[in-house]
């Protein structure tokens, strides 16, 4: 048996210099269309949501503690004119689902939607199941579509009791296509003067800098930020008629986004993403470790010939101790990304040490970056 244990050092001095003059802006992501950054307001997806059954299970569905599933189907077959009692059933190759979708703001009748069904009882999985007919309601109550066909699951599993095998995820399936949409719902459209869009990650310097593109691709004052979340465009009087054709020429826009630097830390998986625009002050790290190794060696002590004594178990243990050799490394004001990189590599550096020592560098407040943990 052995028992690691492993401490760091950081020794940090933080200069207090300034990373970057204020009258310099700071360092922007590539550019983005503006498709991708920002959504027309008004217009939005429509979320659908059904109850269904899914047959045609391999004694994987849900068992009798699962009451819906049952009822479902004897209310089903009652309807084709076979009266069997829900308590007088017992079946294991159905599965009682919820089926969500969401349907697009610009589909019509007759279009097809994917749509992901999630099992809702103790189905143990949905593998080679086939959807019956479903019905999908909007926010509203109105049925919009219907869903049915059999299920793609991305896995597969087999075998049973101490003996079986399990590949991905098997409660949940989806299904290409797997609803008509029936009847659309009236879905407010945009029909004054005034488009507004919404930036997805609200930011001053985005939503101006998308005012000015479009301004200068209209070539009026047309454009202007309403907050660092929205921006408002007067429709020119030539697009009054196409606001489509406007919105295919302002989608296509290069737009150079910004956005606030930031380290995000996941602690579970020791996953450390740094942002572009991420700097450091001046600051020197340095960076140690010392392991101590305890190893237990069980031996048998035997007792002399013929006497009384007993056989016993003696353990003898070792320990070892080994300091790794620290390195310092000085970084100036104003340090990139890939500065960072490289310093901490140089020391070599894991994942979990490098959180130790960026979360070290924001309390010396050297480092000029928001600190993100999921």
């Amino acid at each position: 048996m052995s028992i690691r244990l492993r401490c760091r050092v950081l020794v940090l001095a933080a200069a207090g210099a300034l990373m970057i003059g204020a009258s310099q802006p700071m360092a922007a992501g590539s550019g983005s269309r503006l498709k991708d950054i920002a959504t027309l307001q008004g217009v939005s997806p429509v979320p659908m949501v059904g109850y269904g059954l899914v047959v045609g299970l391999n004694k994987t569905g849900d068992k009798r503690q699962t009451i819906f599933s049952t009822q479902t189907l004897a209310n089903m077959l009652s309807r084709f004119g076979i009266a069997v009692s829900a308590e007088e059933m017992k079946v294991e190759n159905i599965a009682a689902v919820i089926v969500t979708a969401e349907l697009s703001p610009y589909q019509r009748n007759g279009a097809r939607v994917d749509v992901v069904a999630s099992s809702i009882g103790d189905a143990r999985s949905l593998q080679g199941g086939t959807l019956l007919p479903t019905s999908l309601r909007g926010p509203n109550g109105d049925m919009v579509a219907l869903a049915q066909g059999p299920l793609s699951l991305g896995g597969f599993g087999g075998g049973s009791g101490g003996t079986s095998v399990q590949v991905n995820h098997l409660t949940v399936g989806r299904i290409p296509g797997g609803a008509i949409v029936q009847s659309i719902p009236n879905l407010p459209m945009p029909t004054s003067g005034v488009l507004t869009f919404a930036l997805r990650e609200p930011d001053y310097s985005t939503a101006s800098r998308v005012a000015l593109a479009i301004n200068a691709h209209l070539g009026t004052p047309a454009a202007r930020a309403l907050d660092p979340g929205n921006i408002s465009v007067q429709v020119p009087a030539r697009f009054q008629e196409s606001v489509p054709e406007l919105m295919a020429q302002l989608e296509s826009l290069q737009i150079e986004t910004d956005a606030v630097a930031r380290v995000v830390i996941n602690e579970r998986t020791g996953t450390v993403v740094v942002g572009g625009s991420v700097r450091i002050g001046a600051a020197a790290v340095a960076h140690g470790n010392l392991s101590v190794r305890i190893t237990t060696r069980l031996t048998a002590s035997q007792p002399a010939p013929f006497s009384s004594g007993e056989t016993v178990v003696v353990p003898n243990s070792r320990v070892d101790v080994q300091e790794g050799t620290a390195k310092l490394i000085t970084m100036p004001d104003g340090t990139t990304l890939d500065a960072v990189a490289s310093a901490l590599n140089a020391l070599g550096a894991s994942p979990r040490d490098i959180i130790a020592i960026l979360q070290a560098l924001k309390a010396a407040g050297a480092l000029r970056a928001e600190i993100v943990i999921l």
